[in-house]
């Protein structure tokens, strides 16, 4: 077995191609789109080279066929965070065999130890957590959404035989649509729904610049507390709505106000793996085509949550049932959607948890976000816990 750097288009193609030999035979996995792997490894595109760098393999063996695959990573924004340097490593592929995980594992290794890293966090990705992070621990069984790691069950003992060990679990959530709210969250959400000063509205998408805004101030509050938290700035929200745009319903994305201030916010999407399941993993021309055929024919299931917010100041009244209560009658009364899947929450945020699970979530998965520190005598620590005192409760 040998290790290769993927430089050339040949060596990308069989970074590519790899997934398809491992998942030949699973009906639940559907592959990533090769225009958002590439993108992450495209310095004109992918802003975290501004801060960083990275690297990627491909592990063959003495016939010359690819049987692994793996990427390093250093953001250095962040890595100089933790209690060591910490950098990171994803895309990882690989045939069931201890030996060559640990060869592509080694590859990571070295080269972050050489760029003066202490620890590797993985799997995870050269960009936002929203995308290509944490390998599945329970619940093999169901495909994933859209942007989320897939990985077969013999993965974990791959890491872990390596020393990787859990620095935390991520837990993925579903609700139908129709399921009922709890009495706590029906009555409180009832009652701001007759209050005067607070109203519950859906985005337009001529008006992006504006939910952009008013999305970036009511995460940097929610926000504050989180690990390693950087405020995020005008610009960056803005990026983050145009590159929902194409593929947003205005439905599924709403925010709450008290008065002209913003308070909280749900942003979900449509199930995009519903649509890219039978296009495969190329949205050229071609499949720009296929993707809105099947986009504007194909009932859509299921939305995904991507992220949940609500002002501190502004916790305990309610305000989750409130967003909710009007996502849902909406949806309901246009038949839109039947379920709701909400991407994953770190057990660093118990609260978060709770209100999912009393909102009428049910945990459908379980990934985890490993660590693996280099000098063994160094003592491991799991995340940290944003604790109670940190935020006002909800109960």
């Amino acid at each position: 077995m040998h290790i290769i750097e993927v430089i050339d288009k040949k060596q990308i193609e069989a970074f590519r191609s790899l997934p398809f030999d491992i998942y030949a035979n699973d009906p639940h996995w559907i592959p990533h789109l090769r225009q958002d792997v590439e993108t992450i490894f495209d310095k004109s595109e992918n802003k975290f080279w501004r801060h960083g760098e990275a690297i990627r393999w491909i592990l063959c063996d003495n016939n010359g066929k690819c049987i692994g695959r793996v990427a390093a990573f250093i953001n250095r924004k962040t890595s100089q965070t933790f209690k060591q340097p910490t950098g990171g490593m994803g895309f990882f592929e690989c045939i069931n065999d201890q030996n060559a995980a640990n060869m592509l594992f080694d590859s990571c290794q070295k080269w972050l130890e050489e760029h003066g890293m202490k620890a590797m966090d993985g799997p995870i990705n050269f960009g936002e957590k929203d995308k290509f992070w944490g390998l599945i621990t329970e619940n093999f069984d169901s495909p994933p959404y859209y942007g989320q790691n897939y990985n077969p069950a013999y993965y974990v003992d791959l890491f872990t035989n390596y020393g990787f060990q859990v620095y935390y679990n991520q837990h993925i959530f579903y609700r139908k649509v129709d399921d009922p709210l709890q009495d706590k969250f029906n009555e409180r959400a009832q009652r701001l729904m007759h209050d005067s000063q607070y109203k519950c509205v859906h985005i337009s998408k001529s008006n992006l610049a504006k939910y952009a805004e008013d999305f970036r101030l009511v995460y940097n509050r929610a926000w504050v507390t989180h690990d390693n938290f950087k405020g995020m700035h005008k610009e960056q929200a803005m990026s983050i709505m145009k590159r929902l745009k194409p593929v947003l319903d205005e439905k599924l994305i709403w925010f709450a106000y008290h008065g002209d201030k913003p308070v909280g916010f749900y942003i979900s999407l449509p199930e995009l793996n519903e649509v890219f399941k039978p296009m495969g993993d190329n949205l050229n021309w071609f499949g720009k085509i296929k993707f809105l055929w099947l986009k504007y024919t194909q009932k859509r299931k299921n939305s995904f949550g991507v992220a949940f917010g609500i002002d501190p100041d502004y916790q305990g009244k309610g305000l989750e049932g409130f967003i909710f209560k009007h996502m849902e009658q909406t949806i309901q009364r246009k038949k839109l959607y039947e379920g709701i899947i909400i991407t994953w929450i770190g057990d660093f945020n118990p609260k978060m948890i709770a209100i999912i699970e009393a909102l009428g979530g049910k945990e459908i998965r379980k990934m985890a976000t490993l660590r693996k520190i280099f000098d063994p005598s160094i003592p491991f620590e799991r995340s940290p816990i944003i604790s109670r005192e940190q935020h006002k409760s909800n109960n």
